[in-house]
C-alpha cells in the first residue's frame, strides 16, 4: 500500500486546485489532522505567493467573540489581501472564478504608518492609520459547505477572494467607530444591520490584535496597506441579480452587483 504523505507543498498544491478548478474538497484536516496553526501559516503564505500577486494588506476572519466560541480560540485570525482580489465599486462580483462566494461588511483602514507589534494597543494602533473607508469583502472557502476546523481556514487564507473599498474616505479620529453603524441591504432589502462594536468592541482593537499577532512571525503591517477589520455582519450567500449594499452612517454606502 502506498503511503501519501501530506506537506506544506501538497496543501498548496490541493487549495490551489480547489481555488482554480471552481472545484470544493473536503477540509485538508480530514487528511492531515496533525496540522498545527504555524504549519497552516506556512501554507498560507505559500498559498498567497502560488497566486503571483502583490501584498496590498491584511484581513482578519473570526473577529466576533461568538464565532471564535464556536471555534475554541481567543482571537482573531489573520489572511493576506492582494492586487487581485479588488473590485471596483459597483463591479459584478466574478461568480464564474469562484466557488461559492458569501459577502460581509468592513470598515476598512488604510496605514499611513508602518505597525509593528508586539505591544500595539488600540491608541497606537489608530496613530498609524491615516483614513477609514466602507468596504465588502466577498468571501469563497476552498472547502465544502465552508466546513472548516481553525487551521483549515488559515491555510485557505482566511476564506478570501475579492473586495471592494468604498469611495469615502475619513478621518478616523473624527468618528466614534465603536458606534459607526451599518445597514446591509440585499436588492434593496434591509438583511442585517451592526455597528463597528461588533469588530472586537471597536476596529481598533482588531487592527491592534492583527498587528501583534503578525508580530509573532517576524512580520509588520506596511505603510499604505489596507486593513479590513473584520465582518460586522453575518456573510450574506451572494445571488447573481440581487446586489449586496453596505450603507454606513458617516463612511457612504458601497455595493457589489
Amino acid at each position: 500500500m502506498t503511503v501519501t504523505t501530506w506537506t506544506v507543498e501538497r496543501a498548496v498544491g490541493e487549495l490551489r486546485a480547489a481555488e482554480t478548478g471552481r472545484t470544493a474538497r473536503r477540509p485538508i484536516t480530514d487528511d492531515w489532522p496533525e496540522l498545527d496553526l504555524a504549519t497552516a501559516y506556512q501554507v498560507q503564505t505559500e498559498f498567497v505567493a502560488a497566486r503571483g500577486e502583490r501584498v496590498i494588506g491584511v484581513k482578519l476572519g473570526l473577529t466576533s467573540h461568538a464565532k471564535q466560541r464556536r471555534m475554541g480560540i481567543d482571537a482573531p485570525l489573520t489572511g493576506w489581501l492582494t492586487d487581485g482580489m479588488v473590485l471596483a465599486a459597483g463591479a459584478p462580483v466574478p461568480v464564474g472564478e469562484l466557488i461559492h462566494p458569501r459577502v460581509e461588511p468592513e470598515i476598512v483602514f488604510t496605514l499611513g504608518a508602518r505597525l509593528r507589534g508586539p505591544g500595539v494597543t488600540p491608541a497606537t494602533a489608530m496613530a498609524a492609520v491615516s483614513t477609514v473607508s466602507a468596504g465588502l469583502e466577498v468571501i469563497d472557502s476552498r472547502y465544502r459547505d465552508f466546513r472548516f476546523t481553525l487551521p483549515d481556514v488559515i491555510a485557505d487564507n482566511a476564506s478570501s477572494a475579492r473586495f471592494v473599498v468604498g469611495d469615502v474616505t475619513r478621518d478616523p479620529r473624527e468618528l466614534d467607530l465603536a458606534l459607526e453603524a451599518c445597514v446591509l441591504r440585499e436588492a434593496g432589502e434591509v438583511v442585517d444591520t451592526a455597528t463597528g462594536a461588533a469588530v472586537q468592541g471597536h476596529p481598533a482593537n482588531a487592527l491592534a490584535l492583527a498587528a501583534n499577532a503578525l508580530a509573532e512571525r517576524g512580520l509588520a503591517l506596511e505603510e499604505g496597506w489596507l486593513v479590513l477589520t473584520g465582518g460586522l455582519t453575518d456573510a450574506l450567500p451572494f445571488r447573481p441579480g440581487h446586489p449586496i449594499t453596505a450603507e454606513f452612517a458617516h463612511l457612504g454606502s458601497v455595493t457589489v452587483g
